[in-house]
């Protein structure tokens, strides 16, 4: 009798049941979170010139150990979804991550090694809580594009009109469009805009009108019309996950109910003579 051969292809049935059940198990991700932890400190230590001198090569050590960690787990996912694997933008995102550390460190590369940092962001994608938020703030994205448009009109006829106004006045503030645009700018983020308004108002009194007018339409307006699309999206998200669970926890006493009509069934047909 011919024996079943496995594929080469595949990896065999009891690898893929023991990668499943290392990467699925909640201490494997914690142990990950905690290794991208340190992995940060160590990252942030090596900015000083003095810890790096002392150091350097126990942490390029680490560094080169943690990386060789998320290679293993990242093969470790490839080996249990296969195909799947690139089916889930989480997972997509950590390949890119750790594909980006892999690249050399030497020559037109060497700008690269600043971007080991990047591997923090894999926090995003093992924390559920933060998951939330990335994809609450993806989803108001097409909301806050009309908002950036009217922010955009508004920055754009406001650079224009204190140009023609105060470009004589304070040239180094609104000498040119570009100065105002980047001037006005400036005071949408309600800094230092004081001193502006002020020396502008040395030789024109009314100028606070302007400004007053713009700082109310363009920061107390639209930048809270940003925040109100971003909280609306964030509580979608939260009823979309608070939906989900509801879900599920509704087919998990289904099952249950099932499961015990088996069994009584299976009870009542073995008492029957």
């Amino acid at each position: 009798m011919a024996h079943p051969q496995t594929s080469v292809s595949e990896p065999a049935p009891g690898l893929c049941a023991r990668a499943r059940a290392l990467i699925e198990h909640p201490r494997f991700d914690q142990a990950i979170i905690a290794l991208i932890v340190a992995n940060a400190i160590t990252l942030g230590l090596e900015t000083s010139p003095a810890i790096d001198a002392r150091f350097g090569a126990a942490l390029d050590l680490f560094d080169r150990t943690v990386l060789g960690v998320f290679v293993a787990e990242l093969l470790l996912r490839c080996i249990v979804y296969r195909s799947r694997f690139f089916h889930d933008p989480w997972r997509v995102f950590d390949f890119v991550i750790v594909g980006i550390a892999l690249l050399p460190e030497t020559g037109a590369f060497s700008v690269l090694r600043a971007l080991r940092v990047l591997r923090v962001l894999r926090l995003v994608s093992l924390v559920p809580s933060m998951r939330g938020v990335v994809s609450a703030l993806l989803a108001a994205l097409p909301g806050m594009a009309s908002i950036i448009g009217l922010m955009a009109l508004v920055l754009y006829v406001s650079a224009v009109m204190a140009t023609q106004l105060f470009g004589a006045i304070a040239p180094e503030f609104f000498g040119s469009l570009g100065a105002s645009l980047f001037t006005l700018f400036q005071v949408m983020t309600v800094e230092g805009w004081p001193d502006i308004a002020r020396g502008v108002m040395a030789h024109s009194p009314h100028a606070w009108i302007f400004f007053v007018i713009y700082l109310l339409i363009a920061t107390f307006m639209v930048l809270n019309l940003f925040i109100a699309v971003v909280v609306n999206a964030m509580q979608a998200q939260v009823a979309e996950d608070l939906k989900g669970e509801g879900e599920a926890h509704t087919r998990m006493i289904l099952d249950e109910v099932r499961a015990l009509r088996r069994e009584l069934e299976a009870l009542r047909a073995s008492s029957k003579p």
